[in-house]
Formats: structure tokens, sequence, C-alpha cells
């Protein structure tokens, strides 16, 4: 199996195109916080871009893995792995290094290796219902109780699994089935560490990582975020501090207020947008939409500006529009690292970056801010050219000190009041 494979250099991706079903008739395999590592924005390490047939493929395997060594059934292995979160290698470790009966006990699956009556086909528990009446008590339980994980014998307090090739022969309605296959594969991407769905709205994609680590991962829709957290990339805040600042701000009125008269969103995504000086061309700065717009009127700029622009001897603007918008970007979380960095020398040379950073950012928005035309499009060119270059330079030095200092631990945070 093939699937789209993204690297962080943007060195290169190769892709096809897979059309896999969930077999549930086969027999055989984040939260927000500091992350382990830091992983900086050009470490090659690569991670594929799945479709939800992919999803579905992939757990069947993890399955299958599991239960050639295990011999359970298929759902009775998918619940015990999902109680592990998906890690193979601790399940198979608890499994034959403890007490089996506890095991089932902790993740809340009737133990198979219980002696039972088998009275009726199927079902260990001998619980017996007529055909019709079982079909609808599984509906009710998928549709309207919403059960995703498993569904349990419809026997008072009986604790036993309805396996998953069961559950399916007995839903008659193909719209309830997909229903029911979308909620196991959708449970195994919550709790798989390696799995993350991505959060731009609509996207049906998941981006399957090797560690659970803070990382910039981008999805076959162009939505950049951080694989441990599911926000937009936040270089250089760690995930944590990203936590405890969204809270402040969600306790602090005046920042609502100043949220509130400073930013606008964006017409076509609906991404929080401010604007801080300079003309009223605005390029939203969510990369899975880049739409243009006026400021004012929030109507597409196209019919603002002029049909010049679209000569090929500008094309260097957008270049710099780019880059602009990834320094401001990364400005915007300095600022958040800032706030709770204790003082000493490496925040001073911190702060000189930022400082720095902060200087020719704007002197390359003051300069995309002029207006361009055949006398002086040679001197602007040059100075841009010139200015988004040293522009991205800061911006790439000033996340290196960051990292550097992640990786020696010698940042201090102080305690905010």
């Amino acid at each position: 199996m093939e699937q789209d494979y993204h690297y962080d250099s943007d060195s290169g991706n190769e892709s096809s195109d897979v059309d896999v079903g969930l077999d549930f008739d086969s027999d055989g395999e984040g939260g927000i916080g500091p992350a382990n590592r830091y992983i900086r924005d050009n470490e090659d390490l690569a991670y594929e871009i799945l479709s939800t047939e992919d999803v579905s493929e992939h757990m069947l395997e993890c399955i299958k893995e599991f239960n050639s060594v295990v011999k359970i059934s298929h759902t009775t292995a998918r619940l015990l792995l999902n109680h592990f979160r998906w890690d193979k290698e601790k399940l198979m470790e608890r499994f034959f290094d403890s007490n089996q009966e506890k095991l089932f006990e902790e993740a809340q699956i009737a133990s198979p290796y219980k002696k039972k009556d088998q009275m009726m086909s199927g079902l260990e528990c001998g619980h017996r219902y007529c055909l019709s009446c079982w079909s609808e008590y599984i509906s009710t339980k998928v549709v309207d109780e919403g059960t995703g994980q498993c569904i349990t014998c419809a026997g008072y307090n009986c604790p036993v699994v309805v396996e998953d090739s069961q559950v399916m022969s007995l839903l008659k309605d193909p719209k309830v089935k997909l229903i029911y296959q979308h909620r196991i594969s959708q449970s195994f991407v919550e709790c798989n560490r390696q799995l993350r769905w991505c959060p731009f709205p609509d996207c049906k994609f998941v981006v399957k990582a090797p560690h659970a680590d803070a990382r910039r991962v981008q999805c076959k829709c162009q939505h950049v975020f951080c694989f441990s957290c599911g926000a937009n990339w936040h270089d250089p805040v760690k995930c944590s501090l990203l936590k405890e600042w969204v809270k402040k701000c969600d306790d602090d009125s005046e920042t609502s207020n100043w949220i509130s008269a400073n930013t606008k969103e964006c017409p076509k995504c609906r991404v929080i947008i401010e604007k801080d000086g300079g003309c009223n061309h605005m390029v939203c700065k969510n990369v899975a939409c880049k739409s243009e717009f006026c400021w004012v009127c929030l109507g597409p700029w196209e019919p603002h500006g002029s049909s010049w622009y679209s000569y090929k001897h500008v094309q260097f603007l957008q270049k710099a529009v780019d880059i602009l918008c990834e320094c401001r970007q990364t400005l915007m979380y300095t600022y958040v690292f800032a706030y709770y960095l204790q003082k000493n020398n490496q925040s001073a040379i911190f702060e000189d970056n930022q400082r720095d950073l902060e200087a020719s950012t704007e002197k390359l928005s003051e300069y995309l801010e002029r207006d361009i035309t055949q006398a002086n499009l040679a001197d602007i060119k040059q100075k841009v050219q010139d200015k988004y270059r040293y522009c991205d330079q800061r911006r790439k030095k000033l996340l290196e000190h960051v990292h550097e200092g992640y990786d020696r631990d010698s940042w201090v945070y102080r305690t905010p009041c």
C-alpha cells in the first residue's frame, strides 16, 4: 500500500490513489501538553497523509498483526488495542506478563477465555433474541446512542461484545453501516498517538507521523498545523505554553475587546486576521486559503487592483508576500514565548533577534505598500528582494536560537501573575 508522503523540507513527494474498504468480515491489528521533542521546521522527517480508506486498511493491518500472535477475535483485539492507544508492544507485554483476566477487566471487555455455555451461534453469553429485535437494537445503538467503540449484548448488564462482522450483518440500512464504519475509524485515529485528523474544516485526511512530537505537518489540503496539539503551527512556542496562553486570552476581557476592535475574519475561511497598518489589500495568512480581499468592504481584491499586476516582471511580489506572512506568523508566537520568559542573558539575545525581525518585517511591509510603476519597478524590485531575503534569514536565525535553548534546556520561564 502506498500513501502520499510529505517531507518538511519540501524536497519531494510521491503519491498514489488507494481504494480500500473497511472489511469487518476479516478476522485477524493526543492532548495538548509538552512533547518529548520539538521538531524544527527544516528536519527532514517523513510523515504520511492517509485517506479514510487508508486509515481503515492500516487499522486492519494492526489488528491482523496482533492476532497473528494472540489469536482472539477481531473486535476483542480492536478494543484491547484501543485501550492501549494502539501501542502493540505495550499491549503484548501486558498480555503475556500479567493476569489476563485483570487485563480484560481494566479494558472493560468480556474475557474470551471464560468458559460459557454456548447456546447461540456467535454470542458466548447465550442470550437469545429474534433477528428483527437484534437488528433494531443494533441500529438504535449506532444511530440514536452514537455508539462507536463497541456494542454489547442486549441482555441486562451483559458485557459480551457483539463482533463487528455480526453488527455489519445485522444492520440492513447501508447508511447506518457507513456510520458504524466511520465511528470505528474515527476511534482508531483518536486513540492512536501516531495519527491525527487534519483540523481544517471539512478535510477528511489523516496525518500519520512516527512520533507524537510537536512538529510542522502539511496536509494534502495544504493546511499547516502542529501534529502534537492540532493548532496552527506555532513555532517557537511549545504546546503547553500555547495552551496556557489561549486560556489566559479566553479569561482576559481586555484581550477579547482588543481582538474585536483590531481583527476581522477572512471572508472565505473565517480565520482571524489582524491589520497592523499599510494598505487595504489583505492576503489571508491561512496557507490553505490565501484569498485576497479588501479590508474595508471584505470583498474580493481583484476589482480594487490593477490588471498591470499580472505581468511576469512583478511576480517577485508573491514571494515577498509569502515570506512576509511567515515572518508575521513567527512574530505572533514569539510574543507568547516572550511573555513567559524569565529575564536573563539568553532572553536578552532572543529579544534582540525578535526586534531585528520586527524591524525588517515592517520595512518589507512598507516596500510592499508603495505604488509600483514602470519607472520605479527596478528600484523597488531590488529593495524588496534584498529585504525579504534578509527577513527570511533573520526568522530562521531566531528559531534556531530558540531550538538550541530547547536542546540545552536553558530557557527559564517565569510564573505568570
